[in-house]
């Protein structure tokens, strides 16, 4: 039989012990004061430029007319916004319907697929950078005509066109009636490319003013049908207007002025006698056609104009400036005195 066997000694171990834990004690979260939100908002204005938002909305458009074009379609029309107003497009619509937007350089649409012999009424308002919407203007109405047979071709140019002067600003002329298949709505008069003059589809004869004395124009004339197709040009017509008594009014902007401030350049001038307002210019900066400044409806200047540059070119730039206006007769003027600036 086995003795017993005893248990040997045990050794003494490292003794292990918890760690103390002291408790943690977390801060209560508290509300920002009206301070704290007052310097979080003046933090925000010094990065902004100290800056309130732009909330004015430009003016509305004015001198909006509707024009049917065809059974289809209608052509709106407005006056250009003030330069001043800031206006970066325009909102064409149809009732409460937005159906066309267009930038600022453009102040007619034609706008398709209408119904025929339908009652329209249309409104357009100005938008400007800042997204401000001005009130829709006053609402033009008009109602489509009955469909037409499809348009197979532009009309025939007018033929016979014949001319003579009428004073010394004026001109008359006559053609004889175009033909198209589904009518001549009107006949619009060119000289130098550009579209002077327009008289109804009716009409064979017109008179045109706004013209220089003791100057050679040639004239033409297009037929226009319902669908906006323009007829080949007429022959030429020149005219020679009469000599006016003593000498007649210069074309050239006068006291023509530059002066420059940082980022900007302000040009001024005493607009040409032409008998009529002058409502663009055009600005050539060294020797090469830059801008082209219009003046719209109700902002054409009566006595000195001014036209602000914003100018991005680095100091030191030099510029020589010239200035010319746009006549009645769709001709440029002369130029006005060259002025020479460097940018600061």
């Amino acid at each position: 039989m086995a003795a017993p066997t005893r248990p040997g000694p045990t050794r003494p171990g490292p003794t292990r012990t918890a760690p103390h834990r002291h408790p943690v004690r977390m801060a209560p979260l508290r509300r920002p004061t009206a301070f704290a939100a007052a310097s979080c908002c003046l933090a925000a204005a010094l990065l902004t430029g100290c800056a309130a938002p732009d909330t004015r909305p430009p003016a509305s458009p004015t001198g909006l007319t509707a024009q049917a074009g065809s059974a289809t379609a209608v052509h709106v029309m407005w006056e250009q916004a003030d330069p001043r107003d800031g206006v970066s497009g325009y909102q064409i619509l149809r009732g409460d319907a937005l159906v066309r937007e267009v930038p600022a350089n453009k102040t007619m649409v034609d706008l398709t697929g209408l119904a025929p012999l339908t009652a329209y009424a249309f409104t357009v308002r100005a938008k400007d950078s800042a997204g401000n919407l001005s009130a829709p203007s006053t609402a033009a109405t008009v109602t489509t005509p009955a469909a037409e047979p499809a348009d197979h071709g532009p009309p025939t140019a007018p033929a016979g066109a014949t001319g003579h002067p009428d004073g010394p600003r004026a001109a008359v002329l006559s053609w004889s009636p175009a033909t198209d298949d589904t009518g001549v709505t009107a006949y619009d008069v060119y000289q130098g490319g550009v579209r002077i003059h327009t008289a109804p589809g009716t009409a064979t004869t017109t008179r045109l003013t706004g013209l220089q004395p003791d100057t050679v124009y040639t004239f033409t004339v297009r037929a226009r049908d319902g669908a906006d197709t323009s007829s080949p040009d007429s022959a030429g017509v020149d005219v020679t207007t009469a000599t006016a008594t003593g000498r007649g009014p210069g074309t050239a902007p006068a006291d023509f002025g530059a002066a420059v401030a940082p980022g900007t350049v302000t040009l001024s001038w005493n607009p040409p006698d032409t008998g009529e307002q002058t409502r663009e210019y055009q600005l050539y900066v060294n020797e090469q056609p830059t801008t082209i400044i219009q003046f719209g409806a109700g902002a054409v200047p009566t006595g000195r104009a001014r036209y602000q540059l914003a100018v991005t070119e680095p100091k030191g730039t030099a510029w020589a400036l010239k200035l010319r206006a746009r006549l009645p007769d769709g001709n440029w003027g002369s130029f006005s005195a060259e002025r020479r600036v460097t940018l600061g």
